[in-house]
């Protein structure tokens, strides 16, 4: 195993820190077990010459690269399923009633990594307007920094264990056999899905505000600042009654955050 300096360590935390927001200052040794292999893959002999090359900014899909290596979360369908229930028991019935007339719902997955979140959401999304889910755009926008990890949901085919936490009927309804323990999302899902690179520490600049922002197991990366800086932009990117739902694992500051606390991991913007 390769052997980091404190000081190419120092360099490359705060530069992830600086253009990414995640704190890896207290990981350097997740740092050298996660990368030690990528670095001699790729022909480097010691971390001083990657560092300078990361640095350099030069090879964008290299710097991903990175990211995704270090930042690596387990996610399948269903994950955290309290979320589901709270969307199908309270969410999707409001929103139903709000958007009677223009029959346009906004969701974001925020964060997507390899789609799972945002296929999950739009199985129950399909699930809860029926027959009538012709008539809605229910389209939503999932992103991700990672173009690779997004090319893994576009692609859209899971192993037995991803979909293990769905009703059998779903994967029946929402899948197409793809050989020996593998499972492709359905075309009326992966239709209902638009993936974009995005970088979480960018303005929101969307067109729409949002009736609903997943962002689960995200902020787990970031310092205390930083987090705070991206609620508060989720914030104004959300309409009035607007959800946001973050990962168990994590919390928001209650001095800080501008959303009403709903249930653990589940957040509400307060109606004008």
């Amino acid at each position: 195993m390769l052997t980091l300096t404190d000081n190419d360590f120092q360099r490359l935390y705060t530069y992830i820190k600086k253009n990414y927001g995640i704190d890896l200052s207290k990981k350097k040794q997740l740092i050298v077990s996660r990368l030690s292999n990528t670095l001699s893959s790729q022909g480097f002999k010691d971390f001083s010459a990657y560092v300078d090359e990361i640095l350099t900014g030069r090879d964008p899909e290299m710097v991903t690269a990175m990211l995704n290596k270090l930042t690596t979360n387990y996610t399948y369908f269903l994950r955290e399923e309290e979320h589901f229930k709270y969307l199908w028991d309270v969410v999707l019935p409001d929103l139903a009633k709000k958007h009677a007339k223009d029959k346009v719902l906004s969701i974001w997955s925020a964060g997507c990594s390899s789609g799972e979140e945002p296929y999950t959401i739009s199985m129950y999304l399909k699930e809860f307007f029926g027959a009538q889910a012709s008539q809605w755009d229910t389209r939503l926008l999932a992103t991700d920094i990672s173009q690779k990890i997004l090319n893994t949901a576009i692609t859209a085919t899971y192993n037995e264990e991803s979909v293990s936490a769905l009703p059998p009927s779903w994967k029946t309804k929402y899948f197409v056999k793809a050989g020996k323990d593998k499972y492709s999302v359905a075309p009326v899902i992966k239709q209902n899905v638009i993936f974009r690179t995005f970088n979480l520490m960018d303005p929101i600049t969307f067109k729409r505000k949002f009736d609903l922002i997943f962002c689960r197991n995200v902020m787990i990366y970031f310092d205390q600042a930083t987090k705070d800086a991206l609620v508060q932009r989720f914030y104004n990117a959300t309409f009035p009654e607007g959800h946001l739902f973050i990962g168990h694992s994590e919390g928001l500051t209650k001095a800080t955050c501008p959303y009403e606390y709903i249930q653990p991991a589940i957040y509400r913007k307060k109606s004008k």
